[in-house]
């Protein structure tokens, strides 16, 4: 019997549970977190066979080891590990979003006959904690998989079959390169977002108004800002390079841009917003990536008391869960618009079907 450890039972470590359960039942998985209310409701959730509280003899006992915790949190838990007897040729592997340093870390203190793969499944969800886990989080995300040397390149193969479950796409990635790229689509967005919305707050105190027209698009472009403060700390100082180099890259196209403004040159900044919307109109619109999407359905509802109430029993009749719902703009006696998000794409299309089943309110995707 192999025995998986999963270190932070949180939604990302609760879903890979979940994943190697589904296609593994005869494997051990044990669960290990700081937080006993966690442990605990993993094992109540059945997403773990077993909670431990003694991380060093489940170390010992393991097959498999995930840390499926924040970045700066994996580099104290691998130094922890550095101190356990391992058993030769136990693979670990972590699940977060740098991987240069990390790797190097892994490297310089576990020892030789253990095997260190970085990983990062590049999937979420608006929910946190184990409560919110799935066994088909990663379905078509990308699962990034670096191996710390090459001569673990025939040890990939064990951690895709035990993630088989997971139905993710898995890449093999040299850790510079990954980070390059979750750099450009990923931390260096959340820093635009983070930024816009702090002009937002500068300026609101002047103009009264900002925030309460900023509930609009504003809202909807600058989401991913209300992410993790401390987890996004850690991630850009992991990958403080990349980051460093994207400012400069950014500086100097913020620049272009303003002089193209400043000299009124309609024909460029035709161009420079054409070329923009050329290339993101060709981006994959299935794909699961970096950034987690949000799958939204628009309702046009009448402004009376008991509304949402109303439309989320149709959602139930159907059993189609939600993962927010919001009214964006109502006015007496006019229509507003509820605006209901979803876990999957799968979702949202059984939702508007439902909807339009059991009522003549119009549903749309923006």
């Amino acid at each position: 019997m192999q025995n998986v450890l999963i270190i932070g039972l949180g939604l990302i470590g609760g879903s890979i549970a979940l994943a190697i359960k589904k296609e593994h039942p005869t494997y051990r998985v044990v669960g290990f977190d700081v937080d006993e209310k966690q442990r605990k409701m993993a094992k109540l959730l059945n997403v773990i066979d077993e909670a431990t509280n003694d991380l060093n003899k489940s170390v010992k006992e393991a097959d498999f080891i995930f840390i499926s915790t924040p970045v700066e949190q994996s580099i104290k838990i691998i130094s922890h590990l550095s101190d356990i007897p391992i058993k030769k040729n136990t693979i670990i592997t972590d699940v977060g979003s740098t991987k240069k340093k990390i790797i190097q870390y892994a490297l310089k203190q576990l020892p030789d006959d253990v095997i260190f793969i970085g990983g990062h499944p590049m999937a979420g969800s608006h929910k946190s904690g184990v409560v919110a886990a799935k066994p088909h989080l990663f379905e078509n995300a990308f699962y990034i998989l670096s191996p710390a040397k090459t001569s673990d390149i025939e040890h990939v193969d064990r951690l895709k079959e035990l993630l088989k479950g997971s139905k993710a796409q898995f890449i093999l990635l040299d850790p510079e390169e990954h980070d390059e790229i979750t750099g450009i689509i990923s931390h260096f967005p959340h820093i635009i977002a983070a930024s816009l919305v702090h002009q937002a707050d500068r300026n609101e105190e002047k103009l009264p108004l900002l925030k309460r027209m900023a509930a609009g698009g504003f809202r909807d472009i600058t989401r991913i800002a209300s992410s993790n403060p401390m987890m996004w700390r850690d991630i850009l100082i992991q990958n403080d390079k990349v980051i460093a180099q994207l400012f400069d890259d950014w500086i100097a196209e913020m620049n272009k841009l303003k002089q193209l403004v400043e000299e009124k040159n309609r024909d460029e900044l035709y161009t420079y917003f054409s070329v923009a919307k050329e290339y993101r109109d060709g981006l994959p619109d299935k794909q699961k990536g970096a950034i987690p999407s949000f799958y939204d359905l628009y309702v046009d509802v009448p402004d009376y008391p008991g509304i949402i109430s109303e439309v989320t029993g149709y959602l139930a009749k159907q059993q189609i869960s939600i993962t927010n719902i919001r009214i964006i703009e109502t006015r007496e006696e006019i229509y507003g618009v509820l605006r209901i998000s979803f876990q999957t794409d799968e979702d949202r299309k059984r939702a508007k079907q439902c909807i339009e089943m059991y009522s003549k309110y119009e549903c749309y995707i923006d």
